[in-house]
């Protein structure tokens, strides 16, 4: 094992502290804020942490910290996977293998997918479970603000819904039933703590022959690039899209964008539906 080294640790505490804000941990800006990102007070709280040590870290003359503590300073400051391996690598630890996917998308994504007006756009973790979107996505797949505990999640709507077994008949949901199984498995791989991600996999082998039935295939793969997407609206139609996939480095997230080709039907549906919005009945779109 490595010595821990204390200065570049002092170093990279302190730089990484001022890189968060308050807003982006849920605390109050306030008055008088005059450091840049955390003090030091609320990294030690959302760490579990006394001040004091927290102090005698990043002043280079505290004690070598837990893997615990590692852990808890890594997911105070926000640290994508890389920064934090870096962390501890400065300790002189072996770096932790990431608990799950991040349930927080950045800020910056957020504010991205809000100014794609007629472009279709949402977050998804490792397990497929929404965690943001656009007005433009809602208007095109339904609203999840308006859908019930669980349903969030698109394997789950596949597998689990009352309509899979019509859906899955079709053979562009039946190839996109065994791309989610498959990536599923890789989440599974990547993050074997993870809790959701467990606790879904036996909903949808409880729920779902058809699920299992590809569970047990064992082909792992990660979507990316660009694939085609057919999609039936209830107000505008038939609509042929182009599904781009991007990763978010560091979170166990990936931004899914629709687009279509300039001039094209669908582009012009699109700007309609970002027009229209959610005013249509929420249960018409699977």
């Amino acid at each position: 094992m490595v010595g821990m080294d204390r200065r570049q640790l002092a170093d990279y505490l302190r730089s990484r502290r001022a890189c968060v804000s308050p807003e982006d941990v849920g605390l109050p800006a306030g008055p008088r804020r005059r450091t840049p990102g955390l003090r030091r007070e609320e990294v030690a709280r959302l760490a579990g942490i006394s001040v004091d040590y927290y102090a005698r870290l990043e002043q280079a003359r505290g004690p070598r910290p837990s893997r615990q503590v590692l852990s808890a300073l890594a997911r105070a400051l926000r640290l994508y996977d890389a920064e934090r391996a870096h962390l501890y690598h400065l300790v002189g630890e072996i770096p932790a293998h990431p608990s799950g996917p991040s349930p927080d998308v950045p800020a910056g994504v957020i504010h991205l997918i809000n100014r794609l007006d007629d472009t279709p756009a949402y977050v998804i973790d490792a397990k497929y479970e929404i965690l943001a979107w656009n007005s433009t996505a809602a208007a095109l797949l339904g609203d999840p603000d308006t859908w019930p505990p669980g349903r969030r999640n698109m394997i789950w709507n596949v597998f689990g819904g009352e309509i899979s077994a019509i859906a899955l008949a079709d053979p562009d949901t039946s190839a996109f039933a065994d791309e989610c199984v498959a990536e599923l498995r890789a989440a599974a791989g990547q993050y074997p703590d993870d809790p959701g991600i467990h606790g879904l996999i036996a909903r949808l082998r409880a729920a779902s022959p058809e699920f299992v039935r590809r569970w047990e295939q064992q082909r792992v793969c990660v979507r990316h690039g660009t694939t085609v997407k057919r999609v039936r609206h209830p107000v505008v139609g038939e609509l042929e899209l182009e599904c781009e996939t991007l990763n978010i480095a560091g979170h166990g997230q990936r931004l899914i964008i629709y687009s279509a080709a300039p001039g094209s039907r669908t582009a012009e549906a699109l700007k309609l539906l970002a027009v229209v919005g959610t005013q249509w009945p929420a249960d018409s779109v699977s």
